[in-house]
């Protein structure tokens, strides 16, 4: 059903302002932007790879997205699986019997989509995505990748098998330990037991790779970003990455 993880959505207070983090430390190009006024966003997807990170700002604060912002603060909001045909994929998991906040497709900034509702992903809001044509969803050169999205689960087993059964992902083994990845394209979701995630449930941090491990440690560095620095891996304190735990491998791409 699905292709690839086309995008992690994250909640800003203002996206000029995220931009200067994301854009310009980070160094992910802007793909589009652009007001959606039927979903009471201003958003923006910068390029990670053969993903993407969306970021959304409320136009107002009695908007779905303004009111997670108050009730959350900034912060990871939804992950967008890409489709071949998001109308289809409606149409069949209503058949299904899962929980839908969108029947039919509308449009929004990924191109054709459509929202399952939270109770059907353990919690986690997913939305999935049909870019249209013209939208030019080429691969933008970019010196970070999308490695994964990290789940917290009271049930791991149970979590990981919802999500294998809706879109029909694939597990990798792991080592042992009460963990599951399931594969999407290049990407991947790792399920982890809340105890792992600071107790908490759904969506709680994002895996990229970075093509310059040291040059990017430079960047930080320059930028004043709190974060902690590791050989292998260094981890942004959400503070500096807009309420978002980021972990950033050193490994190259593949």
């Amino acid at each position: 059903m699905v292709r690839r993880i086309h995008h992690v959505g994250i909640v800003v207070e203002r996206v000029d302002e995220a931009y200067g983090f994301y854009r310009d430390v980070l160094g992910l190009p802007l793909v589009r932007e652009a007001e959606v006024p039927d979903q009471g966003v201003r958003a923006a997807l910068l390029g990670a790879g053969d993903s993407e990170i969306e970021l959304l700002e409320p136009l107002g604060a009695d908007t779905p997205v303004g009111r997670f912002l108050a009730r959350r603060g900034e912060g990871l909001h939804h992950l967008c699986f890409e489709t071949a045909d998001v109308a289809g994929a409606l149409t069949e998991l209503e058949h299904r019997g899962v929980a839908l906040i969108d029947r039919a497709p509308r449009r929004g900034l990924a191109g054709e989509i459509g929202f399952l509702h939270p109770s059907a992903c353990a919690g986690v809001l997913v939305e999935l995505a049909t870019p249209l044509e013209n939208h030019g969803e080429e691969e933008l050169p970019a010196p970070l990748r999308l490695k994964r999205l990290v789940i917290g689960a009271e049930d791991v087993s149970a979590t990981a098998a919802t999500f294998r059964s809706l879109f029909a992902l694939s597990e990798v083994a792991m080592n042992g330990g009460p963990r599951t990845m399931l594969t999407v394209g290049r990407g991947a979701l790792l399920v982890v037991p809340t105890a792992e995630a600071g107790g908490e449930a759904g969506m709680v941090a994002l895996s990229l790779v970075a093509e310059d491990f040291a040059a990017l440690g430079a960047a930080l560095r320059r930028a004043g970003t709190p974060r902690l620095d590791g050989t292998g891996e260094l981890t942004v304190e959400p503070a500096g990455s807009h309420g978002v735990h980021l972990h950033i491998s050193r490994y190259m791409f593949p």
